[in-house]
């Protein structure tokens, strides 16, 4: 006899193959497969389970609204296809109305977005009504029955109808063959819920260009994430509009050349700010395919690159001409042939981070700034074989020159900074730390020429006196950080002019200014920068101030963050205490190493640890 199944569900229908389909038509056993009875009629209650089938749905999908009852149906085949092709469908519920021969042998279900396993296997036998096998009584539509007395009614009158079905609003037609195969085909043809123009996701409605916009704002490891959501979503969010700014400091284990070829060849002209700090891996090979994929890159971080030679810097001297930012700092193969190339074919540098290269010359300094008169940061820390030479071809061929560091180029005397601070007036940021021998004659130059100066740093420049911060104080009024450190010529006198001079001092570092007392601490705490702006102030190494000086700095300083009183010997922890009760979110460094500990009288010392204590 003719058998259907008929079922709601969104689940893999695994068919005989058609030798067993024969089989089973012939009523013989298939070789190699256990033998289960063949279901012989399992039908729906389709108007008792509507209900229940939109709640599922809308639960599998989140929807916030119902679909509307003459919803558009298509077949199964429809459906099959757009599952595949569907992320949101595959994540969801997808349940369709299908009519099944006896050749079906096995239904397999599952539930995504609604419940999976020995659950949705329960919720299809809701809704199964009547379930009559040969050779076994079923037992699914028993238990419907018992739960649904309406169930005789809607049975016959879906037996009724479906005798008369036709192909109206997207209804399957009826067929009257018995042949398993034909019917099976006709299996196929049933009908399916399907997402509505209303229903539609978000990210189906919003046009692409909108989509890219928005993955615009993505860093690095959101994009990637995006790109596993959906084969549409891995071609938006692999676009190379996305991948403008990219910083593979946090994967720089990881990134290896294969790794920035390919990142270089899919982001292509968009490319506009790499950073590649600490990527050690990387070589010349990688920067020269990098150099040629990109061309209209603009920022450009190699610091800590440690393979990078003058390779890399003549690959993008030929093919980045907008280049504007160049790092590279700690690169130890960098030579003045790498500076030569970079001012042949990048005109546009503005910024050049050389800290670290110590074998660049005053002849490398010379050809950069001949070749780049745009540049405005020179920073050139470590670079010992640096002399004036190389500062007054800044000076001269620079003139908007607004930041330089000369930190440890220990040949730079008050020639070369003299007539740099006369021929750069826009300078804001000058670091001359342990450059010995320099004088008040730096000093007094920077304040007669950089009234802009608001950053300087001159750790170790143990010739600097009085004078010249006071000539100092006096003209750069905007003066916001200043280390002083080892400086050890200054007294409460340079603490008493800046303290009139520089009303936007933030940051102060005395550290082992060994002439410091309390007095200048009072001068501090009387200026108009300690109530407003100072915020940090470092006193290693004072041996001269006490917990008076710390009454003057409570009083007045009330913005200040963090101070640092290592190795003060006359500061104790009682007025470390009133500091902190006072300004109870300051940050105090400090530390006192205990006392020594009485000797044992037993044969034996117990060992004491001689840490110091971190308040």
């Amino acid at each position: 006899a003719h058998s259907t199944i008929s079922l709601v569900f969104r689940i893999r229908i695994a068919p005989l193959s058609r030798r067993c389909t024969q089989s089973a038509r012939r009523g013989r056993r298939c070789r190699g497969r256990r033998r289960r009875p063949t279901p012989s009629k399992i039908t729906i209650q389709w108007e008792a389970c509507k209900q229940w089938l939109r709640a599922r749905w809308l639960a599998a999908l989140s929807s916030s609204r119902p679909p509307p009852a003459n919803h558009v149906e298509h077949s199964v085949d429809s459906a099959i296809s757009l599952t595949k092709r569907s992320d949101s469908l595959n994540r969801a519920t997808v349940f369709f109305f299908a009519t099944a021969p006896c050749g079906y042998k096995k239904v397999s279900l599952q539930q995504l977005g609604v419940g999976g396993g020995g659950q949705g296997v329960g919720a299809i036998q809701a809704v199964l009504v009547e379930e009559t096998e040969k050779g076994s009584g079923g037992t699914g539509g028993q238990w419907w029955k018992q739960q649904h007395p309406s169930y005789h009614h809607h049975y016959h009158q879906h037996h009724h109808h479906q005798q008369h079905y036709h192909h109206q609003g997207g209804y399957y037609t009826q067929s009257h063959t018995h042949n398993p195969v034909t019917t099976m085909k006709q299996s196929y043809m049933q009908l399916t819920w399907v997402f509505h123009d209303d229903e539609a996701q978000i990210n189906k409605k919003l046009p692409k260009e909108l989509l890219l916009r928005i993955f615009s704002y993505l860093d690095v490891v959101s994009l990637c994430r995006c790109a596993q959501v959906s084969k549409a979503w891995n071609v938006l969010a692999l676009d190379g509009s996305n991948w403008q700014r990219i910083d593979l400091f946090d994967f720089q284990r990881d990134v290896e050349g294969p790794v920035i070829e390919n990142i270089s060849r899919r982001c292509g002209g968009f490319l506009r700010q790499l950073s590649l700090k600490g990527c050690q891996s990387i070589g010349n090979n990688s920067m020269r395919t990098l150099a040629q994929s990109c061309p209209n890159i603009e920022e450009l971080n190699l610091s800590q690159c440690k393979r990078i030679s003058d390779a890399t810097c003549a690959a993008l001297s030929s093919h980045c001409p907008k280049l504007q930012r160049l790092n590279l700092d700690s690169c130890p193969e960098i030579t003045d042939m790498s500076l030569k190339d970079l001012a042949a074919g990048c005109p546009l540098l503005t910024h050049i981070n050389l800290s670290w290269c110590e074998l660049l010359t005053d002849n490398g300094v010379d050809a950069l700034a001949k070749g780049c008169p745009e540049l405005r940061s020179f920073l050139s820390k470590g670079c010992r074989q640096l002399t004036d030479k190389a500062v007054m071809c800044l000076a001269r061929y620079c003139p908007n020159l607004e930041a330089i560091n000369l930190h440890e180029c220990r040949n730079i005397t008050d020639d070369g900074v003299r007539e740099l601070s006369e021929r750069c007036p826009r300078l804001h940021y000058v670091c001359l730390s342990n450059c010995p021998n320099l004088t008040d004659a730096t000093l007094i130059s920077l304040a007669q020429h950089c009234p802009l100066l608001n950053v300087l740093e001159c750790v170790a420049c143990t010739h600097f006196t009085d004078t010249g911060f006071q000539a100092l104080a006096r003209n750069c009024k905007l003066l916001e950080k200043m280390d002083l450190e080892e400086c050890l010529l200054i007294t409460d006198a340079t603490l008493t002019h800046l303290a009139m001079g520089c009303p936007r001092l933030e940051k102060l570092s005395l550290s082992h200014c060994e002439l410091i007392t309390d007095e200048g601490l009072r001068q501090i705490a009387l200026s108009p920068c300690a109530a407003e702006h100072l915020a940090v102030l470092e006193l290693d190494n004072c041996p001269n101030i006490s917990d008076n000086g710390l009454n003057h700095l409570m009083q007045a300083c009330h913005n200040l963050e963090r101070i640092e009183l290592y190795d003060c010997l006359h500061i104790t922890r009682e007025g470390i205490r009133k500091l902190r009760a006072h300004l109870p979110n300051l940050k105090v460094h400090a530390y006192f190493a205990p006392p020594t500990p009485p000797p044992s009288a037993g044969a034996s010392r117990q060992r004491y640890c001689r840490c110091c204590v971190i308040l």
